[in-house]
């Protein structure tokens, strides 16, 4: 069974760092775009970053660019956001999702992803 699970959140001040982890079971990734979503109360999902199959190609929220780093180790079947200088607006449920592609390129529509994980909550407060 294909399953995604996202760890790594938590509580952390303004300017503080958290690094994401999204682990893949029961498939392996090699062939899979990978993209970060978050959805913070009240407001939309929204498209963080992407990343295709082989760590080529990457793509970032405005929001974000500057500050998260999107990446993968497809030996650990493991894709990684690290995020930096983070901010209260941060503040949001984030989720991995994949999905099988061989493109160059990679989406942050979620529309274009079937297989999402549960998610994991960051909180960004002093």
């Amino acid at each position: 069974q294909l399953q995604l699970v996202e760890s790594g959140g938590g509580l952390v001040q303004p300017g503080g760092s958290l690094r994401l982890s999204c682990a893949a079971s029961g498939f392996s990734l090699v062939n899979y775009a990978i993209g970060w979503f978050r959805q913070a109360p009240g407001k939309e999902r929204e498209g963080v970053s992407c990343v295709n199959r082989n760590n080529g190609h990457t793509e970032y929220a405005e929001s974000v660019k500057g500050r998260f780093t999107i990446s993968r180790d497809n030996a650990k079947n493991t894709v990684y956001l690290q995020m930096n200088s983070l901010e209260p607006e941060d503040t949001a449920v984030y989720y991995c999702a994949a999905v099988f592609s061989t493109s160059y390129y990679c989406a942050r529509h979620g529309g274009s992803y079937p297989h999402w994980g549960q998610g994991t909550q960051v909180t960004v407060s002093s």
